[in-house]
């Protein structure tokens, strides 16, 4: 959700070696009007770097969050972490090729 309150559809994608919320591209944060709150050290696979992070609301199953979100110019898809997991169910079908996070209340 934009800070101007219009919502914006996205696809995104889970990676389970991701252990923040959510990752973005910091323009697409930056177009949204999301708050940057400060810079972070993160681990990743090619060693410690230094990203934006920010206060981002988001819808998911039509509930509403308020989470920090990892911004950096290397993202070119939509992260979502194992944060999700804590809330979540993850449901794997491989014959259908399809994920499931199922709302777990």
């Amino acid at each position: 959700m934009a800070v101007d309150s219009s919502i914006v559809t996205v696809d995104a994608m889970l990676d389970t070696g991701f252990t923040d919320w959510l990752a973005m591209n910091t323009q697409d944060i930056e177009d949204l009007g999301w708050s940057f709150i400060d810079k972070q050290e993160k681990q990743t696979a090619n060693g410690s770097v230094r990203f934006n992070l920010y206060a981002g609301t988001v819808f998911f199953d039509d509930q509403e969050f308020t989470i920090p979100v990892i911004g950096g110019n290397e993202f070119t898809h939509i992260l979502m972490g194992l944060q999700w997991l804590n809330h979540r169910r993850l449901i794997v079908d491989r014959k259908m090729d399809l994920l499931t996070l199922e709302n777990v209340n």
